[in-house]
C-alpha cells in the first residue's frame, strides 16, 4: 500500500499546512467516502456541508474556508485546491507507479507493437501493447503511447502527449466527389500535426488533412470518442469533451472549451477563449470571446412538439410584426 506523509505533500507541492505532518496517508478519496487516512479537497463553497460531515484525513481547502476546515481536523490551505488537487495526483502516481530502471532505445516499445521502420520514435517514448506506427510517422520524447493505438503515415506527435487507448491520428479524411449517382474519393494527401503537451482520450479519431496538414497546437486535451475531421486546426490549450464532433476546416481558437456533445459545422472559425455548452450545435462563426449556447430545451414530449410547432413559425409572425409596425407608423 503506498503511503505519504502531510510534510511530504507540503514540501512538494506548496499550500499551508494545518496539523500534524506526521499524518500518515494511504489514499485520495472524494469527501463523502474518505477515512482517517484519506486525503481530500474542496473546492466549491456550495459544498461546505460535505466538509463539516467528511471523516477524511486532511482535506485541501482554499483560504476562505480554513476556518471551518480547521474545525474538523487537519488541512492544506491552497489558492487553488482543484489545482493543487491535480498536482497532488501526479506526486500520488509517481509514487505509486515505482522509479523504473533506465533502459535503452527501443526498450519502451512493446513486443506486440507495429512500428514502420521508416517511422522515427524517440528513445524516451513509450509505445503499448497493438500499436501501430506508419511509415513517415514520428513520436516525440516522453510521448506515451497505450495500447492499440494508430498513428498513420507522415503524423507528428510532438513532446510529452499522452495518446489514451484506441485513438487513431491520420485516417483518411470524409472526402468524396458526386459523380452522378456514385461518389469518386478524393485522396486526402495531408497529415496531422499534433503539438507538445496534448492528451488524446480513447477512440478519438482525428482524420489527416486533404490538401494542408490537419493541426493540434500546443496543450490541447481532448475527452474520449471525439471526432476531429481533417484540415481542422484547433488552438493551444484548448479542452474538449466527449462525443464533441468537428466537422472539416473548422478553425478553433485558443483557450477554449467546448462542452460534451456540441457539433461544430465545417469551414467555421471559432475565436480565443469561447466557451460553448455541452450539447451545442455551433452553425456560424463565433468572432468575440464568451459562452455560447445553442440547445432546445428538454421537456415532456406532447410540449416538446407544441413548443416545436410554434418555433417553426416564429418567421411568419416576425414578419407579419414588421408589417403592423409599419403600418403603425404611417
Amino acid at each position: 500500500m503506498a503511503e505519504i506523509r502531510l510534510a511530504e505533500i507540503v514540501a512538494a507541492l506548496g499550500g499551508t499546512l494545518h496539523g500534524e505532518g506526521s499524518l500518515v496517508i494511504r489514499a485520495l478519496a472524494p469527501l463523502e467516502d474518505a477515512g482517517p487516512h484519506d486525503i481530500s479537497f474542496l473546492s466549491n463553497p456550495k459544498y461546505q456541508q460535505q466538509l463539516a460531515n467528511s471523516q477524511a484525513g486532511c482535506v485541501i481547502v482554499a483560504p476562505a474556508l480554513q476556518a471551518q476546515a480547521m474545525e474538523r481536523g487537519h488541512c492544506i490551505v491552497a489558492d487553488n485546491p482543484y489545482l493543487y488537487f491535480a498536482k497532488l495526483t501526479q506526486l500520488w502516481r509517481a509514487r505509486t507507479s515505482g522509479s523504473a530502471a533506465v533502459r535503452g532505445p527501443g526498450d519502451w516499445v512493446h513486443p506486440s507493437a507495429v512500428v514502420h521502420p521508416d517511422a522515427l520514435v524517440h528513445p524516451s517514448a513509450r509505445i503499448g501493447a497493438l500499436c501501430v506506427i506508419e511509415r513517415g510517422a514520428r513520436i516525440g520524447a516522453l510521448t506515451e503511447l497505450r495500447s492499440r493505438v494508430t498513428v498513420g503515415e507522415d503524423c507528428v506527435v510532438g513532446q510529452r502527449c499522452l495518446i489514451h487507448p484506441g485513438v487513431v491520428i491520420g485516417a483518411d479524411g470524409f472526402g468524396f466527389a458526386p459523380d452522378g449517382p456514385r461518389w469518386e474519393k478524393i485522396e486526402q494527401l495531408g497529415a496531422v500535426q499534433i503539438g507538445n503537451d496534448v492528451e488524446i482520450g480513447a477512440n478519438t479519431c482525428i482524420d489527416r488533412g486533404a490538401l494542408r496538414d490537419t493541426v493540434i497546437e500546443d496543450g490541447v486535451k481532448l475527452d474520449n470518442l471525439i471526432q476531429v475531421g481533417h484540415n481542422v486546426h484547433i488552438g493551444r490549450n484548448t479542452a474538449i469533451a466527449g462525443c464533441v464532433g468537428i466537422a472539416g476546416s473548422a478553425r478553433i481558437g485558443a483557450q477554449c472549451t467546448i462542452g460534451g456533445g456540441a457539433i461544430v459545422l465545417g469551414h467555421l472559425e471559432i475565436a480565443d477563449h469561447v466557451q460553448i455548452s455541452a450539447g451545442t450545435l455551433v452553425s456560424k462563426s463565433i468572432r468575440s470571446p464568451g459562452h455560447y449556447t445553442g440547445i432546445f430545451p428538454l421537456d415532456e414530449n406532447s410540449a416538446w412538439e407544441r413548443n416545436a410547432a410554434s418555433l417553426k413559425q416564429l418567421h411568419k409572425l416576425r414578419e407579419r410584426i414588421r408589417v403592423l409596425e409599419s403600418e403603425h407608423k404611417k
